[in-house]
């Protein structure tokens, strides 16, 4: 048989003779050492996916950053645990990308602290952001 035959239970058929399947319009085969996206909303990253590789004190930073977003989503909403909330998503994802976090973003990270007030020095991971914003900030 020259032509594709369809599959009853998924709509898909086997492509006669040329080792892929079709959907539709699309014919999918082999792929090796690239990427493929197909229909609306694709992400498609192509490279390494581990993250930039981080000195210890960025990564303690990171584990206290990210200890301390899931402790502020049990917070009463307030515009300041709001505004450090969302600083706390951009310095991870800073130290994801690039493996650190500039002196600005540390620099706000202590002010949002600050301003979020004595709950947030409370909780041990705010101590513990504060305590690594200040390791690296020297102070």
């Amino acid at each position: 048989m020259g032509t594709a035959e369809k599959d009853e239970d998924t709509g898909a058929g086997e492509a006669g003779g040329r080792g892929g399947r079709r959907f539709g319009n699309i014919r999918i085969g082999n792929v090796r050492g690239g990427v493929v996206g197909i229909g609306d909303n694709n992400h498609i990253v192509n490279g390494p996916q581990d993250g930039a590789v981080c000195e210890p004190a960025y990564e303690e930073l990171l584990r206290a950053v990210q200890q301390l977003s899931a402790d502020l989503e049990r917070l009463v909403a307030t515009p300041e645990v709001g505004a450090l909330s969302d600083e706390l998503a951009g310095a991870q994802d800073e130290i994801q990308r690039t493996g650190r976090a500039g002196a600005g973003r540390l620099a706000r990270l202590r002010v949002l602290l600050q301003d979020a007030g004595a709950g947030i020095g409370m909780l041990a991971s705010g101590v513990a952001v504060g305590q690594a914003v200040g390791a690296l900030l020297g102070g």
